[in-house]
């Protein structure tokens, strides 16, 4: 008997996937060869900064001579080839790190630009695009934003209105997010980088790069940016961290942002790990690997569905810049099958359906599929989206690529035949 048919995925399917996966073989083998590149660099950085076991153990209260978190923090520094890190479990989220990352760099009278148009929702009573009494608005923290042009940045635009006004951070969105764009690659953050620090070396470069770790051969810190930010229940997180973020770039910075996160002149030297250490670095550990399934399961994902007539994005042979695919389904009833269809091939909660439902800070309703180990990990298989034209699916995670392609499977085949 096969996968599938354990499964009760209907041959229709079956014989799709098997199609597909003979015409993918070339893309799967640079995706393993960019797999193989960041575990060297992972199995390096815990090699240089010598774990021990003694790293494992966790500290409670103040969290003061935390050796597992401090070299933790080592490690991510090494990886990106940034000054300094902070790795927390007290980040509950990738938006919280961003959050604390803009309160700890702006100040009343900075100006905040973002040039990758509109960042994603729950930033939105961050900044004070949506009003909040708690936003960088209310602090007097002014925010501008330049939008992409064809999906890479308006240079011509960036250019003349840092050359008519005083910016102190600049933010770039590299993921996607509820949006129609492309993703940006690491080519286009190294000229529009460039570019900024032609102008005015002073402005600090913020990247979110949720959803990017370990896609390609290197990070944004490589290619000038100040300051990087991400998410522990993604990328990084390998499946097995349960929760947490870091920021990643100059000292100075980060010192800031650990002074934000905890308070002045204590920052990073507090905040206990409360027995995380471990989970933390076995999920960097495997995260290049669980990257890799992920990118596989969206490349099969992507072929599959264009077979079958739907657009995608990005195509299944186009270079990928994070795990996430869009999906358009056009109508509102394709894409809660779909996603429910991922739903029935989680191994946690496959026998519930998700329906559209409020979530906080989003404003439109949300079809939410995630049969996960940890609350909202999407590096575990997941599809969100929400309800609003032209319906798009965001589907990401698979922690190996046969449990990924299998949930693929049973959503198409619920698309399909249902």
């Amino acid at each position: 008997m096969s996968s599938y048919e354990v499964m009760g995925i209907s041959p229709q399917v079956s014989d799709l996937a098997r199609k597909c996966e003979k015409e993918l073989i070339d893309i799967f083998q640079k995706i393993d060869e960019f797999s193989e590149l960041n575990s060297a660099k992972v199995l390096k950085a815990f090699q240089d900064n010598e774990v021990t076991e003694v790293c494992f153990n966790g500290t409670s209260g103040y969290g003061y001579n935390d050796v597992g978190r401090d070299t933790i923090e080592r490690i991510f520094a090494h990886i990106f080839k940034a000054e300094d890190a902070l790795v927390r479990n007290q980040l509950v989220s990738g938006s919280h790190a961003l959050s604390t990352t803009l309160f700890a760099l702006l100040r009343p009278g900075d100006t905040l630009l973002s040039i990758s148009g509109l960042p994603y929702d729950t930033l939105h009573e961050v900044i004070g695009i949506k009003d909040n009494a708690s936003s960088l608005k209310s602090f007097g923290v002014n925010y501008e934003q330049i939008d992409l042009v064809n999906d890479d940045f308006a240079y011509d635009q960036i250019e003349a209105f840092l050359k008519n006004h005083e910016v102190k951070v600049i933010e770039i969105q590299r993921s996607k997010g509820y949006s129609t764009r492309k993703s940006l690659s690491i080519e286009k953050l190294a000229k529009v980088i460039k570019l900024i620090k032609k102008i005015n070396e002073n402005i600090i470069v913020m990247i979110d790069n949720c959803y990017c770790e370990f896609v390609r051969e290197i990070e944004p810190i490589e290619v000038g940016a100040d300051i990087v930010v991400g998410s522990l229940i993604k990328n990084l997180g390998g499946g097995i961290a349960p929760n947490g973020a870091y920021i990643v770039g100059r000292k100075d910075l980060i010192s800031l942002c650990g002074e934000r996160l905890t308070l002045p002149g204590e920052g990073k030297d507090v905040g206990p790990t409360l027995g995380i250490n471990k989970s933390i670095m076995q999920g960097l550990f495997l995260a290049p690997s669980v990257v890799a399934s992920s990118l596989k399961t969206a490349v099969l994902a992507s072929k599959m569905l264009e077979e079958l007539g739907y657009q995608v994005e990005p195509k299944y042979d186009e270079e990928k810049v994070d795990i996430v695919l869009n999906i358009y389904f056009r109508n509102p009833n394709d894409l809660i099958k779909y996603c429910q269809g991922i739903q029935t091939g989680s191994p946690v909660d496959s026998n519930f359906l998700p329906i559209p439902g409020d979530m906080p800070g989003y404003d439109d309703k949300i079809i939410m599929a995630s049969g996960s180990f940890t609350q909202g990990s999407s590096i575990e298989l997941s599809c969100d989206g929400p309800l609003r034209e032209p319906f798009i699916a965001y589907q990401q995670g698979g922690l190996t690529y046969a449990y990924g392609k299998l949930g693929v499977l049973k959503a198409i085949d619920r698309l399909l035949n249902n």
